[in-house]
């Protein structure tokens, strides 16, 4: 009885091993997501100077508007 009940056990990791290592459903997502990262950094490092030049001016607008709204009048 106790050889049959490990037996079984057995069987039964041995098939959920073989379902682990087939099951492929999350697989395509990380890959996918890894893909977007990369096109990501690539474009940030090709627009590098532009996108710098782009928050200088940004960030100084925003600074010379705060500026403007704390200043008495």
């Amino acid at each position: 009885m106790l050889m049959q009940k490990i037996k079984f056990a057995g069987m039964a990791a041995k098939a959920k091993l073989r379902k682990f290592f087939s099951d492929e459903k999350g697989e395509v997502n990380i890959v996918a997501i890894v893909v977007i990262i990369g096109i990501a950094v690539l474009l940030a490092l090709i627009f590098k100077e532009q996108i710098s030049n782009l928050l200088t001016s940004l960030f100084g607008t925003i600074n010379q508007s705060a500026t403007n709204a704390v200043t008495p009048t």
